[in-house]
């Protein structure tokens, strides 16, 4: 019989830790000192309380844990010695059935990856689906880890212990993330879409407009329909908008619908004309589709997959809510093709530079030809149709992964954003004299590169100086250089984002007033072109509270946190309220890369948590 969270909180120490024996390998310590902790009121409290017995017990207790796991294909596993649980997941893996070239490979990397950490490789090898690695994965993740610093790895060994004892767990309470799942098959499959000379070296890139963007723009509209939503369009600039009726609006719709012959006019654009009775208000919520180049499968579009879910859910269960819920995919956030970025939210809000429209691309492409090939109308009539009235909406939520390493260091798989950065960016050029590296002296020297170099340190240094700010000059770059030539010329960029407007003008003053007296002292000229301005957007209190409340009812500690990554929600925090959910990202939390990853049971409390709001919103208006 699988177990129950009433049987382990009546347990006593010894039966507690008799009851969770295997989770963790061969260490009965963890749950003994977790015990302390009942009652348990969620499966995902009690992981939690295992995970931070871990992370409070010391760096000896933790190398012990470490050491206490089984090298992967290794001698325990040749000589039948390992643990049942060990047995089963390096047998769904493929290990047990290595071929000799790659039980040599794994055997050498063992080694290696000893002789450099002193303790042994640990990786989930079930997976973030929990239905095991391929050996190439497994290998891939050896590999590139190999090459870590020892206290980064030491941490990514216990997050992996960690994730281990989560899928042991699910197994004892027959427990299966059956939402997770679908979100992460979802995103699975849409990541199958991706642009040309990226789709044949396995990466996902997917850029406004391009045949891979609309493809998954129609996959989308297509899941919106099997979820059960109500309405699903794709819009004017490309946004995929699924609409699931409110109670009272399903009701006026039904007693509205046109007898046969009248026709209803096609799916529209989401919103009802004024005076209509089928005007009750909704909550929106969404995220983008598209992706930077070369990155991940869920920056964006777990902000889309996750009320997805709930809708189906909804329409399962035969249930309306009080209001409606209108969840869009944004067409475009990044701004990878053009020099346009929250062009999807921003077209909601009334915020669509006509100028757009003639931006041409790398290839030449104009933007309004692009809407033209995609089969949009590529006016500025249509596009200004879609702006929203705010007094329509309750607010707008957005659920995201972190993008950062702040949830995994704290093994907490949500949080609530207090509020996301304001930014600015600049794109500059320092302009000095290209002169022959051997023959003008040092003193003579009126060098570019580094009037940049010693701007780049200032802008560290600044950036570090103040709580929440962030300042990062991510292009350098010396046109037409030449090893045995003093670089006459230095481009850069700048950017700035902090969690108040304030603070992040302050810095930006700084660092253009120390580039001045750089370029003054060396005798140097420099442009600089300030290329993007975002606010600040504090979460709504309201809202906030509401996260808050729904991410509580899983069981979880309450975390909040900044977001230093700009987001659709900056968008609409112009015209309604706003307040995000952050989902802890797997591989120390990275993205924009390949790497980026999320795990089932994650998603699973992500969409949990997302159901909570919607009842606490539901519990409000009745």
């Amino acid at each position: 019989m699988p177990l129950t969270l009433e049987r382990i909180n009546a347990a006593t120490q010894a039966e507690f830790a008799a009851l969770l024996d295997g989770t963790y390998e061969h260490s009965p310590w963890i749950a003994e000192r977790a015990w302390a902790q009942r009652p348990f009121k969620s499966l995902a409290q009690l992981k939690f309380a295992l995970a931070s017995v871990v992370r409070e017990a010391g760096r000896d207790a933790q190398l012990a844990l470490i050491r206490a796991h089984p090298e992967l294909a290794g001698k325990a596993m040749v000589a039948g010695t390992l643990t049942a649980e060990s047995t089963h997941e390096q047998g769904k893996a493929g290990l047990t059935d290595c071929t000799a070239a790659e039980f040599a490979q794994i055997q050498r990397l063992n080694a290696d990856y000893n002789a450099r950490f002193g303790f042994p490789f640990i990786l989930a090898v079930r997976g973030p689906r929990g239905t095991g690695l391929a050996k190439a994965q497994i290998i891939a993740a050896f590999e590139r880890r190999v090459a870590n610093h020892p206290d980064f790895e030491l941490a990514e060994c216990l997050r992996n212990i960690h994730r281990i004892a989560e899928i042991r767990l699910n197994d004892k309470f027959g427990a299966t993330p059956e939402l997770g799942n679908q979100v992460w098959d979802w995103a699975e499959a849409l990541a199958t879409e991706s642009d040309p000379g990226y789709q044949e070296q396995g990466q996902l890139t997917v850029t406004y407009l391009t045949p891979a963007h609309q493809a998954c723009a129609r996959r989308l509209q297509q899941w919106m329909r099997e979820c059960g939503f109500d309405e699903a369009h794709i819009d004017a600039v490309g946004n995929v908008v699924g609409v699931y009726w409110g109670h009272d609006e399903a009701e006026a719709r039904a007693r509205h619908r046109p007898s046969p012959g009248q026709g209803s006019g096609g799916e529209g654009s989401g919103h009802s004309p004024a005076g209509d009775p089928a005007s009750s208000r909704r909550l929106l919520t969404g995220s983008h589709y598209d992706t930077v180049r070369n990155g991940g499968k869920y920056d964006g579009r777990l902000g889309i997959l996750v009320p997805m879910a709930c809708v189906r859910e909804l329409h399962r269960a035969g249930r309306r809510l009080p209001y409606g819920l209108e969840v869009i995919a944004f067409a475009e956030e990044e701004g990878q093709r053009y020099k346009a970025t929250f062009l999807g939210s921003g077209a909601l809000i009334g915020h669509f530079d006509e100028a757009w429209l003639a931006q041409r691309d790398a290839d030449g492409v104009s933007m309004r030809d692009a809407m033209h090939a995609a089969g949009l109308p590529g006016t500025m009539e249509t596009i200004r149709a879609m702006q929203r009235d705010p007094a329509r909406y309750l607010g707008f939520v957005e659920v995201h992964i972190e993008q950062g390493p702040v949830l995994a260091e704290l093994d907490l798989p949500l949080a609530v954003v207090t509020s996301i950065n304001g930014g600015v960016r600049y794109q500059g050029e320092v302009i000095g004299v290209a002169s022959h590296a051997g023959t003008t002296p040092m003193d003579r020297r009126r060098d570019a590169a580094t009037a940049v170099a010693e701007l780049a340190l200032y802008l560290e240094r600044r950036g570090s100086a103040v709580p929440d700010l962030v300042a990062t000059m991510g292009l350098l770059e010396v046109p037409s250089g030449s090893i045995n030539v003093v670089p006459g010329r230095c481009r850069f960029s700048l950017d700035i984002r902090a969690t108040t407007d304030g603070v992040r003008d302050a810095c930006a003053a700084d660092v253009l007033a120390e580039l001045a007296a750089i370029c003054a002292r060396r005798g140097l000229q420099h442009r600089l072109e300030e290329t993007m301005r975002a606010a600040a957007a504090p979460s709504d209190p309201v809202w906030q509270a509401r996260w808050e409340r729904a991410v509580a009812s899983t069981g979880l500690p309450l975390h909040r946190m900044p977001s230093g990554a700009g987001h659709d929600a900056m968008k609409l925090h112009e015209v309604m309220p706003q307040a995000m959910l952050f989902m802890r990202g797997g591989n120390a939390g990275i993205s924009h890369n390949p790497l980026e990853e999320i795990s089932n049971d994650d998603t699973e409390l992500c969409v949990r948590a997302f159901q909570n709001l919607l009842e606490l919103l539901a519990g409000g208006l009745k």
